[in-house]
Formats: structure tokens, C-alpha cells, sequence
């Protein structure tokens, strides 16, 4: 009996895209994340994440929608935004951290570069965990989804807790690990780090080849 590994490829028929938190509210210079700092202050604190956005993330995480697009996988995005205007819902740490995104709002927006289809998931959260604040699970099984790609913002953050919680649920998750960025370079390779325990680990290129492979 084969014993079972993380190291498996994508299996497009049973695979979804999920996109975790790329929206006006952090990818975005006017966004609330960065609203009311200086150009020095913004640079200081978003600078590194802001080219990663432009260099890779936003690009790559468009190849990837094309190419799960062409080969039927589903795509999910989740987005912070809370449910009620007043953010009554938000968890007990956005609270804290005041983390504030209204319903509807320019914060809740996906850049334009990796917008969705008409007919795919947006899946509303006010807490860091995806599955935590969402029925993400409920909706994956009904798809009869097994295989996760995983990319977003923040790397250490929001898409640290998808990897996580999806592992422990069962699924298979391949994290693209140039289609997620932090605050900072060390951020990002540390929560990398720390993954490689729970998921594999792939560049852009790589799942590209699994999800359509060249021809012969």
C-alpha cells in the first residue's frame, strides 16, 4: 500500500484556485490599510509589499486564473469585508486591530487584473481564517473539491491560516509561493518556512505545467 504523501500534483478535476484577500483594502495605495500615511510612512510600511504585488503576485496569480479558467478549475476568492455597515460581525482581533471594512465599499474591490468571472465564489470574511468565517469548507466539499492552490495577501497572515486549517480539514494544498507576499521579504520566507510541514510548495511556472501540460 502506497502511504500517502503531501507531494502530489494538481489534479485538475478535483481542484479549486483559492485567492485570498487581494482587494483595495491592502493591494491598493488609497486603500484603509495605508489610508492617512505620507508617502514616507507608506513606503516604510508597504513598499516591499507593493512591489511584490506588481513583480509577481498580481501577475502570476493572473496566469494562474487563466490557466485554472481554460481547465475548469473553480475559483474562490474570499475578502475582508464585513456583513453589516457597521461591523458589528468582525472577530474579537479585527476589533482589536481595527480592521474595518464596510459592505460594498471601495476597501472590499479586487483589483481589476485578477477580477472575477460572473459565474465565480466571493466569499465574505471578518476574521483572518477563511474557513473560520465562511461556509469555504461546506462549499469546497459540494464541489467536490480535494486539491487546493492557494495564493493572496497577507503570506504570514490570512493565507497562513487557509494553509493550516485546510490541511487539518484533509485537503491537499499546494501553496503558490510566488502568488503571496507580506509586509516583508523575512515575513514572507519565514511563514514559507513554516508551511513546508503542511503543504507543497510551488512557483507559478510549476503548477502551470501540472494544471496544462505541454503539448507533444
Amino acid at each position: 500500500m502506497t502511504a500517502p504523501s503531501r507531494e502530489m500534483p494538481v489534479d485538475p478535476a478535483h481542484a479549486a484556485l483559492l485567492i485570498i484577500d487581494v482587494q483595495n483594502y491592502c493591494a491598493h495605495r488609497e486603500g484603509g490599510a495605508w489610508r492617512g500615511l505620507d508617502d514616507a510612512a507608506f513606503a516604510q510600511r508597504g513598499g516591499y509589499l507593493f512591489r511584490a504585488l506588481r513583480e509577481a503576485v498580481l501577475p502570476n496569480l493572473a496566469r494562474l486564473l487563466a490557466a485554472s479558467r481554460a481547465a475548469g478549475i473553480e475559483v474562490i476568492y474570499t475578502v475582508i469585508e464585513n456583513l453589516t455597515r457597521d461591523g458589528r460581525d468582525r472577530s474579537l482581533d479585527y476589533k482589536i486591530s481595527g480592521i474595518d471594512v464596510p459592505p460594498g465599499s471601495f476597501d472590499a474591490q479586487i483589483p481589476a487584473e485578477i477580477a472575477p468571472a460572473a459565474d465565480e465564489i466571493v466569499l465574505r470574511k471578518a476574521s483572518s481564517d477563511a474557513f473560520v468565517s465562511t461556509n469555504l469548507d461546506y462549499l469546497l466539499r459540494n464541489l467536490g473539491v480535494r486539491t487546493l492552490i492557494i495564493g493572496g495577501l497577507l503570506t504570514d497572515q490570512c493565507v497562513e491560516s487557509a494553509v493550516r486549517h485546510a490541511c487539518d480539514l484533509g485537503y491537499l494544498v499546494t501553496l503558490a509561493s510566488d502568488a503571496c507576499a507580506a509586509l516583508s521579504c523575512e515575513r514572507h520566507e519565514q511563514a514559507l518556512a513554516g508551511l513546508r510541514g503542511y503543504c507543497r510548495q510551488r512557483r507559478t511556472t510549476e503548477i502551470l505545467a501540472e494544471i496544462a501540460p505541454p503539448r507533444r
